[in-house]
């Protein structure tokens, strides 16, 4: 079950926020809520440009002020309003959240490794992915449900509830979410509807398509 509308040719662009104190860090975020930096804010107009020559129909974002400002430089260039909804906010990881990638190894090694091998593991004492997941697609859903055939929505998140949720959409058994690469900030990955469910047409993109020659489709 991948959560699929079916056969409409929707299009949902997930975007990461621009950049914060904490990702230069290399600090744990999670649900903390950390602005971005100027240099974000300078990565959100840029990538803002691009994207709203996709021409997209409704932009949703975490309720973070990292997505939110992120978002708020697409409405700015579109004219769209932006939904905010703390489903698609990242992933609660209690303890390990402020923690550097170096501190969490020395603090919780084991927790950590079990992680890394794809186990469900509630980091720091928080939530699994398949929870995040479970919040964050049903938010997706709801805004392709309003999209017209061939609409496209902009759902502005992070990292790692982008990863789950693409993960959940594509039908990606959970121990494999991680296979999907990480996305840089403010750059994003395209799911394209199809008759057998979302294909992932797009990951960690920070330019805009070319066609592809000789596809299967």
């Amino acid at each position: 079950m991948n959560g699929s509308t079916r056969g409409h040719g929707r299009r949902v662009v997930f975007w990461r926020h621009g950049q914060t104190s904490w990702n230069l860090e290399g600090r744990f975020q999670g649900s903390t809520d950390i602005p971005l930096t100027e240099t974000g804010r300078s990565q959100a107009q840029r990538a803002a440009r691009l994207l709203a020559a996709l021409r997209p129909d409704a932009v949703v974002s975490s309720d973070l002020q990292r997505a939110a400002h992120t978002a708020a430089e697409l409405s700015a260039v579109t004219g769209l309003d932006v939904a905010h909804d703390a489903g698609l906010r990242e992933t609660y990881a209690g303890s390990w959240q402020g923690l550097t990638n170096e501190e969490i190894q020395r603090q919780y090694g084991e927790e950590y490794r079990a992680w890394k091998l794809g186990e469900p593991v509630r980091r720091g004492g928080g939530e699994l992915g398949t929870e995040v997941a479970d919040r964050a697609v049903p938010v997706v859903l709801d805004a392709v449900k309003l999209l017209p055939d061939r609409g496209t929505v902009v759902v502005v998140s992070h990292g790692g509830t982008i990863r789950m949720a693409i993960g959940r959409l594509l039908g990606l058994d959970p121990a494999n979410w991680e296979a999907l690469g990480g996305l840089s900030n403010c750059c994003w990955s395209v799911l394209g509807e199809g008759a057998r469910g979302w294909r992932l047409l797009e990951h960690n993109a920070g330019t805009l398509p070319e066609p592809v020659i000789g596809d299967d489709t």
